[in-house]
């Protein structure tokens, strides 16, 4: 479904805690996470611009400063996730991390959508950390660990890191790109994307995503995880809610059978 960005309001969703020092101060359209590291808030994909102020009053919400914000971590390139990037790091003068593949997306230097013609503005920016395969990221309590997952677009990260609640740690994960539509034929050859093998690199990134243990499956989509079923299963008591591993095996199924589909019906 379509965003309307000139009525951003509609997609306003409640902040919560997940669990431990990560929360949700997103909306429907994107996720927006926010890890509350004692030494400073990471925030992982601010979202479009038109939705910051929400994000800002998610944020003021949950009883943190805005200005606290130290690191801005951008999963892929792509508006709905990096639109709010630069007016943020400007605001709060965090530092902004991107997956190396998507350097040349974020700066203006590539073009992967036509945003444009659809009526939305990226705001180009510079990044201030590359994020290379195996690099962490690390502030006070966090030591995010990120492989490199392409296929969405050239420079998708996946980030995986422990959150510890009542004495108790478990393994977060999110893959930073899931969606298929890149991996279309129309979509490869209005890109002119033909010189690189972007099933072969989605398929690779399953494979890779499958090796690594999630106790606690963070969708960087609302709809990837059931977030805001599970948001109403924690508001009646479930503390268990989010915590469920069989979650990111049956996501990546999903995932497989999706691309199965393409290659099947899509040639290339």
């Amino acid at each position: 479904m379509k965003t309307d960005l000139n009525t951003p309001w509609i997609y306003y969703t409640r902040p919560f805690r997940i669990f431990g020092n990560l929360y949700f101060v997103g909306n429907s359209p994107a996720s927006t996470h926010l890890i509350d590291t004692g030494e400073g808030l990471v925030i992982i994909d601010p979202g479009y611009q038109e939705f910051l102020y929400m994000v800002l009053e998610s944020i003021r919400t949950l009883g943190f400063d805005p200005h606290d914000i130290r690191y801005i971590v951008n999963s892929h390139g792509h508006l709905d996730h990096v639109g709010a990037t630069l007016a943020l790091a400007k605001l709060t003068g965090a530092k902004t991390f991107i997956g190396a593949g998507d350097y040349p997306v974020v700066t203006g230097k590539v073009t992967l959508t036509d945003y444009a013609a659809r009526g939305m503005h990226y705001n180009f920016f510079e990044p201030d950390q590359i994020i290379h395969d195996g690099d962490h990221i690390r502030l006070g309590n966090l030591d995010m660990e990120c492989i490199e997952t392409p296929g969405h677009t050239p420079g998708v990260i996946s980030f995986f890191w422990n959150i510890t609640q009542d004495g108790r740690t478990v393994r977060a994960g999110m893959m930073g790109g899931a969606g298929v539509k890149p991996l279309s034929s129309d979509y490869i050859h209005n890109y002119h994307l033909e010189d690189a093998d972007w099933r072969g690199m989605f398929q690779r990134s399953i494979l890779r995503c499958r090796q690594e243990h999630v106790d606690l499956f963070v969708g960087n989509h609302v709809r990837q995880n059931d977030t805001f079923g599970k948001q109403k299963r924690l508001e009646e008591g479930d503390t268990e809610a989010f915590l469920h591993p069989e979650d990111w095996n049956l996501f990546l199924d999903s995932l497989q059978q999706k691309l199965d589909d393409i290659i099947a019906n899509d040639p290339l």
